[in-house]
C-alpha cells in the first residue's frame, strides 16, 4: 500500500518514552467529514478487540487561515449572548478543546455527541448556539464551556493539534500514526483509511506477537461506554448479522434500555 510508510524520526511532539501500553495511537480526523462516524466505529472496534495493546489520542486538523478567521470572530464577542449567532466551520474543533478543559472524558464525550449531531444532520454544529446545546446534553458546566471558548486557552490546544499535524508530516485526513514503546523505532503513518483487517494486521506486525482478542462487553455496558452506536457496530463487535444485531437492540428499546434515532437509511440507537 502506498499510503503506508515510516517516519524517519520521531517528532518533538513524539509520545512520551514510558507507555502505559506497548503501542500508541495518533488518529487525525476532521469532525465535519462525513467518514468521521465511520471511522470512529474502526476505532471502536479496534478498542474492544485490542485495547489492552494501544492507547489512541484523537488528533483534530484543519487550514490554519480558517482557524486565524474563527478566532478574529471569537474574540470580537464581548458577551456569551453575542457568541450564540457566531458560526464558523473550525468552531466545533474549537468547542472540543473547550470541552477538554473539563477533563479528557468529558471532551470525548462532547465529541462523541457533536458527531452525533453532525450525522444526524438537523442543527447547524458550526454555530455557537448548538455547541452550547451539546454542552448542556453532555453534561458540561455550560457558563465555564462559554468562558472557556471565548478564551485562547481552548484555541493554542487545538493549535497544538495542528502543529502535531504538520511535525508527523500527515498530509491526508484521516491519518493513523503509531508508535511502539522502542523510543528508538520509527512511526507508522497510514495515511486514508482501510478495511478493519489492515489495521489489525499492523498492531500484530508492529507487536511481533499474535494478538489476542477480547471478550466484547455486555450490550449495556457497550452502550454506557458509547452512548450511540449503529446496528452495522454492533453487528461488527458481536460478530453477529444485521437482522440479528437489529434483533437483539429492539428488544434493549422495549426494554427502554436505548432509544433509536432516526437518520436516513442508518439505524442509530442512543443509550437513554
Amino acid at each position: 500500500m502506498n499510503n503506508i510508510q515510516y517516519l524517519t524520526e520521531k517528532p518533538a511532539v513524539s509520545p512520551a518514552t514510558a507507555l502505559s501500553k506497548p503501542i500508541e495511537l495518533y488518529v487525525f480526523m476532521d469532525l465535519l467529514s462525513p467518514s468521521s462516524w465511520e471511522l470512529q466505529s474502526l476505532i471502536r472496534q479496534l478498542q474492544i478487540n485490542y485495547g489492552q495493546y494501544f492507547s489512541a489520542r484523537i488528533v483534530l486538523s484543519t487550514e490554519l487561515n480558517s482557524l486565524n478567521t474563527a478566532c478574529q470572530r471569537i474574540n470580537s464577542c464581548e458577551s456569551h449572548e453575542e457568541l450564540v449567532d457566531v458560526s464558523h466551520p473550525v468552531l466545533p474543533s474549537i468547542a472540543v478543546k473547550a470541552a477538554e478543559l473539563q477533563g479528557k472524558k468529558a471532551g470525548y464525550r462532547f465529541l462523541v455527541k457533536l458527531q452525533e449531531y453532525a450525522l444526524i444532520n438537523t442543527k447547524n454544529v458550526c454555530q455557537c448556539s448548538t455547541l452550547q446545546e451539546i454542552a448542556h446534553e453532555t453534561g458540561l458546566d455550560v457558563e465555564e464551556f462559554q468562558s472557556d471558548l471565548l478564551s485562547m486557552e481552548a484555541s493554542r490546544a487545538f493549535q497544538s493539534d495542528l502543529c502535531i499535524t504538520r511535525e508527523m508530516e500527515v498530509e491526508e485526513v484521516p491519518s493513523f500514526v503509531f508508535f511502539n514503546e522502542n523510543i528508538e523505532d520509527e512511526g507508522l503513518k497510514v495515511s486514508g483509511t482501510y478495511s478493519y483487517e489492515v489495521y489489525e494486521k499492523i498492531l500484530e506486525e508492529l507487536l511481533d506477537d499474535k494478538l489476542v482478542c477480547q471478550q466484547p462487553p455486555s450490550v449495556e455496558d457497550l452502550f454506557y461506554r458509547y452512548h450511540t452506536l449503529t446496528t452495522k457496530e454492533v453487528a461488527a463487535i458481536y460478530h453477529i448479522s444485521l437482522n440479528t444485531a437489529e434483533r437483539e437492540l429492539k428488544k434493549k428499546m422495549l426494554q427502554q434500555k436505548i432509544d433509536r434515532i432516526t437518520c436516513d437509511e442508518l439505524s442509530l440507537w442512543r443509550l437513554k
